[in-house]
């Protein structure tokens, strides 16, 4: 007798649930079987795959043939590691589906709201370069000191502490 592993349509009219049945090749798909041993639930988000792996390995080695739909579904469960003696990686769950427009804006407003920031801390060492009425000469000075100094992480190269020796 050929052993098959092979799925049987179970649940109502256009809402499909298999099992994952050994079954006699010669017997049809909804007829007679041997065990079952797992469940398949596509219309889920995302799809359940339950496999007993234990008994899907013992029907492997047995000899049985899965259908490819069932061995997608042992790969899956890590039946089909198992019976090849592999190590087992369980798949990622796929990402939810977004609008590739969407990242694509995103990231061009990343950019674009780099630029602006770089372009308004520029407008204010401008702004802030004005002497109010009240504030000393040497005071505006100091401040302007202070809004020279490079943004973009750069230092002179003279360190602080030589700098200040100097004046």
């Amino acid at each position: 007798m050929a052993v098959r592993l092979r799925l049987m349509r179970m649940g109502k009219k256009k809402q499909p649930t298999y099992r994952v049945v050994a079954a006699d090749s010669r017997s049809p798909r909804n007829g007679r079987f041997i065990e079952i041993i797992g469940t398949y639930q596509p219309r889920l988000e995302p799809s359940v795959v339950k496999i007993d792996n234990e008994r899907a390995v013992h029907w492997l080695q047995e000899g049985a043939q899965p259908s490819e739909t069932v061995e997608k579904l042992l790969k899956i469960s890590g039946a089909w590691a198992e019976f090849k003696g592999e190590t087992f990686v369980p798949p990622a769950p796929p990402a939810p589906k977004q609008k590739a427009s969407s990242k694509k804006s995103d990231s061009s407003l990343a950019v674009v709201n780099s630029d602006d920031s770089a372009e308004s801390s520029s407008e204010e060492q401008v702004v802030d370069e004005e002497v109010p009425a009240d504030e000393s000469p040497a005071e505006s000075e100091a401040t302007a000191a202070e809004d020279e100094t490079p943004s973009n992480g750069e230092t002179d190269s003279v360190p602080e502490g030589e700098d200040e020796e100097q004046s």
